[in-house]
Formats: structure tokens, sequence, C-alpha cells
């Protein structure tokens, strides 16, 4: 069953065929699909653009339970959006393909990233994350609500780990191996503009050590505030996870958000 896209009126079927239309999809039908861990590795060493590469991150399907649990989520839907068609297929990096900043998360949420097709988009983690990005200067508008809303990055590149939303938001060893290849290929082609990134959470941290091919002895700790500085100048910094339950809980605060990406925004550019 097809349903109206809520902010442009479009029907689409959930999950969304690749080159239909809908707001920001970077694939058409044409788009390679890897379909295990092997495909993915090729795809990625061989993507030469952030657009062809996105494009094949949308389409993946190398992962068959997170397929299988993302488009399951696509159709059952929660109650308060069983009006809206899901995007229901991987959520690609956002932002700028040359950015100074690189903010990195774990994985898509299953009615956020999952349902609008955009990263940390149309969740209360989202919420959170692109309104401090806003009070740092880093996006055009406090609010992140659907790939049509207007949003615009000021030098930043907003990505997970994970590109696919995983069941109880925990992939398994096997799915973070498979997907890595994606994330690699996007540092490579924009690691020569980038000067700081930020880990949301620990599982990002992690990632952000594997994905930086440069040496710190002793292995920095993740924290939030935490500082990790490379030989070759680029910066690490550690932020807690804006999901619900830190916000709630009060473990992070906007106050300590605006204060980790005042850093992020001071570090990438000196001149501000």
């Amino acid at each position: 069953m097809s349903l109206p896209h809520p902010r442009t009126g479009v029907l689409f079927g959930s999950p969304v065929p690749p080159g239909s239309g809908w707001p920001g999809d970077p694939a058409t039908p044409d788009t390679p699909v890897a379909r295990d861990a092997e495909q993915v590795a090729a795809l990625a060493d061989a993507a030469g653009d952030i657009g062809t590469l996105d494009a094949e991150v949308s389409v993946c399907r190398a992962c068959p339970r997170l397929v299988g649990w993302r488009e399951d989520v696509a159709v059952v839907k929660r109650r308060a959006f069983a009006e809206q068609p899901y995007w229901g297929r991987p959520a690609a990096g956002w932002g700028a393909s040359q950015p100074r900043i690189l903010v990195l998360g774990l994985a898509p949420a299953a009615h956020g990233a999952n349902r609008t097709g955009r990263v940390f988009t149309g969740d209360r983690s989202g919420d959170q994350l692109f309104a401090a990005l806003h009070r740092c200067g880093l996006v055009n508008s406090p609010e992140s609500v659907d790939a049509a809303d207007g949003l615009a990055a000021n030098g930043i590149r907003v990505a997970a780990a994970v590109r696919c939303a995983p069941p109880g938001n925990a992939p398994t060893p096997t799915e973070r191996s498979t997907c890595e290849p994606w994330l690699n290929a996007e540092w490579r082609l924009i690691e020569p503009h980038v000067r700081v990134i930020v880990a949301l959470g620990g599982f990002a941290w992690q990632a952000a050590l594997r994905l930086v091919d440069e040496k710190i002895s002793p292995k920095p700790k993740f924290g939030h505030g935490a500082v990790a500085l490379f030989p070759s100048g680029l910066v690490l910094l550690g932020c807690y996870h804006p999901s619900q339950q830190n916000m709630f809980t009060g473990r992070l605060t906007p106050t300590m958000l605006d204060v980790v990406f005042s850093e992020a925004a001071r570090r990438a550019d000196p001149t501000r």
C-alpha cells in the first residue's frame, strides 16, 4: 500500500524503492546492490565519490537479519506514523562532502532514520543532536524532521557506524564488520578535509579509533569530553549519545552537548 510523504504528499510504498522520487534518495533502480560482505567490500573500495557511495549504501542488502528487521518495521510501523511511508533502507551519511567535522553515531533508529531516510532524523536523539548543532552554527535549523525539510550542513557530515536499524539497537559483531567498509570508504573520501571527529557513545568511539590509521599509546578511553589527539593533528572528541534515556536522566544535558560541539567547531576552524 502506498502512503503520502508527510511533507511532499507524494505516494510511496514501504520500504521505498530506489529512484522512486523520495526526497534526497541518492540511488536509482540501476544502483549496484551489495548482497554479501565480499560485495560490500568491493563496491566500497571502488566508490570514487560521496554521491556514488551514498547511493550504494542506501540499497545494501548484505546482512539478512538487518534487512528483515528494517523492512518489517517499515511495514508494521509505529502507531504515531501509521499513515506515513517508511524509508526502510540503510541510512547513508548526510551533510557536507568536504566536511571539517565528522559526527559519528551507532546506527539508525527504527522509527527515526529508518522512517525518514536521513540519519539522526525523526527521533528524540536527532532532536537533541541537531538542536545542539544549530546552537553552535553547524546547521541552518534546530530541527531535523524529514528529508525534505531544507536542513543544510555548515562544514559537518553526520554518519552512523552501522547503516541499518538493528533489533534492540545492537548490531552483531559480524554485521558491524560487514558494514565497516562503507564507513572506511566514506572516511577515505572525506579524510583530507576533516579536522575533528565527534564520537557519540562508546561504540562510535571504538569505530573512530579503527577508522583512523594512526596509532596512539596508550589507547584513548571513551568518556564524555574525552579528547584524543592524533599525530596528524586530527582530534577525536567523546560525547555521550543524545538518547532519550541519557537526556531524561540528566546524564547528558543540552549544555554538555554545547560544550562538546563548540569545542569541535573551535578546533575545526580556529578563526571562529
